[in-house]
């Protein structure tokens, strides 16, 4: 029996590029279902994402990216889904890697696999500005001397995970800036980890929610998360 698969695609003021992200997913991965998860936007990128025929699911309020995703991961636990990916809606994630993201979870091998931009030395992946590549490699530092895990792109919303993930992620999931820390708390849970080499590209519309001061905002935020994190219990 085939894997059931669901493309989970978060979005707030898309409008400008979600109607091209669902279409190249759809194109270049056929069997999944990709539902829009529209953090209550002030554009139209409602009305742009049904425009492609996508499943759309438009939040009351904005919830924040954190929201949005576990809003996705409910539907993959209630519609018992095997495999929930992570597709942003700004036109960063190549859907031409889905299949690439997925791999190791259907063989088994991990339970939650991350696409980095870094994993290849010679991609000519886009790789954001130098402010965000510090925020990067302090979190690769901190989640390794935390954890004993070493990544390269820990703050990739490009990722896959199986349905252990799923069932945990559907109860709670990170509300603000959630990458870092969902690796964090998957991590204390016994989930298998790990990355694969993919290619980022330029968004391809609407404006980023970290720039400039909020990077230094959410490098706070997130590591005084990630550290009340490791004082959890493992169950």
């Amino acid at each position: 029996m085939n894997p059931k698969i669901l493309v989970i695609v978060p979005s707030f003021n898309e409008a400008a590029s979600i109607r091209h992200v669902v279409e190249e997913a759809r194109t270049v991965f056929p069997c999944a279902t990709l539902p829009v998860i529209n953090d209550n936007s002030a554009d139209n990128t409602e009305e742009e994402a049904l425009k492609s025929g996508a499943l759309v699911a438009t939040l009351p309020s904005n919830l924040g990216i954190g929201g949005a995703m576990q809003t996705g991961y409910q539907i993959a636990l209630e519609e018992d889904y095997d495999i929930a990916v992570q597709l942003d809606g700004d036109g960063q994630h190549d859907p031409a890697f889905l299949k690439t993201l997925i791999a190791p979870i259907l063989e088994n091998k991990l339970d939650f696999c991350i696409g980095s931009r870094f994993l290849d030395p010679s991609s000519p992946s886009f790789r954001s500005t130098w402010l965000r590549r510090i925020g990067i490699l302090f979190f690769c530092r901190l989640l390794g001397l935390l954890t004993g895990l070493y990544l390269t792109d820990p703050t990739s919303g490009f990722r896959a995970v199986g349905k252990k993930l799923i069932r945990i992620f559907a109860s709670y999931y990170p509300v603000d800036f959630p990458e870092p820390e969902s690796i964090q708390a998957a991590k204390r849970l016994g989930a298998r980890i790990g990355e694969v080499p993919v290619l980022m590209r330029e968004r391809q519309g609407g404006i980023s929610s970290i720039r400039y001061l909020r990077t230094f905002y959410f490098m706070i935020k997130v590591t005084l998360a990630i550290l009340i994190d490791t004082l959890k219990k493992k169950n």
